[in-house]
């Protein structure tokens, strides 16, 4: 869900990127038909996600959450550091996010046959409405939220979290920032990935 994230620390490589796209579509074992580097992208996306449960920037950042969220908070966590990383991708990269989302929605539409179904089905809604680029307002925070609660077996007001972003936003940012340092010396010293970070 937080695709932006996923795509920053996976470096500069098409099949990497891609891979850390695909990783919120593919469980279990990864297929031994993928090649070796967008298998690579799905186990660091894996990977990714086990830091950003345990990251002490993260757990914090849930904890200013309000309990109505429930075990849904990771997920809202989750929405809000790609809205960071949107609304401040000046500060990690110098490339404009208007030219790198559109290189991610080409690598899409090139490689969509090989997308797994669900991500298949997203990315045209995704292309067409520049999620990537939009995710940096705070309106646009709310409706994916709200998207992705009608997808939950047990509702919660997911939506809602605006408010806690609106009332806690600059400690959630200094948060983001902290797990944003974590996570690139992470990608580094385990995979070899290097990317840009705030000092």
């Amino acid at each position: 869900m937080n695709y932006l994230i996923h795509l920053y620390l996976s470096g500069e490589d098409p099949e990497l990127q891609l891979g850390g796209m695909m990783g919120d579509f593919v469980k279990g074992p990864i297929p031994d038909s993928y090649p070796e580097k967008l298998a690579l992208g799905l186990h660091l996306h894996r990977r990714i996600d086990s830091l950003a449960q345990n990251s002490p920037h993260t757990r914090k950042s849930r904890q200013r959450l309000h309990p109505k969220f429930g075990h849904g908070r990771g997920i809202v966590i989750d929405i809000f550091y790609d809205y960071f990383l949107a609304s401040s991708w000046a500060d990690y990269s110098s490339e404009p996010l208007e030219n790198y989302a559109a290189k991610v929605y080409q690598l899409l539409r090139e490689n969509h046959n090989q997308l797994p179904t669900g991500l298949q089905q997203i990315a045209p809604r995704m292309i067409e409405h520049n999620w990537l680029l939009s995710y940096r307002h705070q309106e646009v925070v709310g409706r994916a939220l709200q998207r992705i609660a009608q997808r939950l077996s047990r509702p919660l007001p997911l939506a809602e979290g605006v408010d806690d972003l609106a009332t806690h936003e600059v400690s959630l940012h200094q948060d983001f920032r902290g797990f944003m340092t974590e996570a690139t010396d992470f990608v580094k010293q385990e995979f070899g990935i290097t990317v840009r970070c705030v000092p």
